[in-house]
């Protein structure tokens, strides 16, 4: 199972101050020195973390680049442009915080802007709700992947963490079933990410904001990430 380190929130703190540090960039480096198997970002419409400028530097220090991407013609452009390993097609709504659900695929771009990308070497994968009917969708529009927002998991608790573990099981198997590679990430942590990470058909995870927060506590951005993916280790050998 590969390991996406999303460093947005590097990039958040950079931009807290207005200062040209800490460098997502630096970040991205690190973070591959520790064992990332890919660099994840998101450069919102508004770039309040990532910037359109920093696309450049973390396309050239990341070994496969997981660009996520608002499905407007600005950032296909900019897709197009930096030419991402992946292209992760992602709600976006300028009031929202983080990504709030997934995406609704029945867009009516998604088409042209998946021909358009596949056409230039870029996969593309749609970050979507554990929906088993979505995942089938999403195949349909010719995605090499979904990516599912595990969220609700990471929110769960009690007897609702086995419900939504369950529907993240059935939109995997709906994926396998579908021929289309599955991947996860949102709202995962050290405590939570064995279970997704059990899960023998999920291909990749990608985990941003907890990862970042551990560093502070785990002795640096190059710990945090041997951290999970040890944590990813243990829970495929289980």
């Amino acid at each position: 199972m590969r390991l996406g380190v999303n460093i947005d929130h590097v990039a958040t703190l950079r931009n807290a101050r207005g200062e040209a540090y800490p460098d997502p960039v630096r970040a991205a480096e690190v973070a591959v020195a520790a064992g990332a198997d890919q660099i994840t970002c998101h450069p919102r419409l508004d770039q309040r973390h990532i910037r359109f400028s920093d696309l450049p530097g973390l396309r050239a220090v990341s070994p496969v680049m997981n660009l996520e991407m608002a499905a407007v013609d600005q950032m296909f452009e900019q897709a197009l442009d930096i030419g991402p390993d992946w292209a992760c097609i992602v709600p976006e709504r300028r009031e929202e915080l983080t990504t709030e659900g997934g995406l609704d695929v029945r867009l009516a771009q998604l088409p042209r802007m998946i021909t358009a990308l596949r056409a230039e070497g870029i996969k593309v994968s749609l970050f979507v709700d554990p929906d088993e009917a979505v995942v089938r969708a999403s195949a349909a529009l010719g995605a090499d992947a979904v990516e599912l927002h595990t969220g609700a998991y990471g929110k769960a608790r009690g007897d609702a963490v086995v419900y939504e573990l369950e529907r993240i099981e059935r939109a995997t198997a709906a994926g396998v079933e579908a021929a289309i590679a599955v991947h996860a990430g949102h709202g995962l942590t050290l405590d939570n990410t064995t279970a997704v990470a059990a899960i023998a058909a999920i291909q990749e995870l990608n985990i941003g904001h907890a990862l970042v927060a551990d560093a502070l506590f785990l002795g640096g951005l190059g710990a945090a990430v041997r951290a999970y993916k040890d944590c990813i280790a243990a829970a495929r050998k289980a």
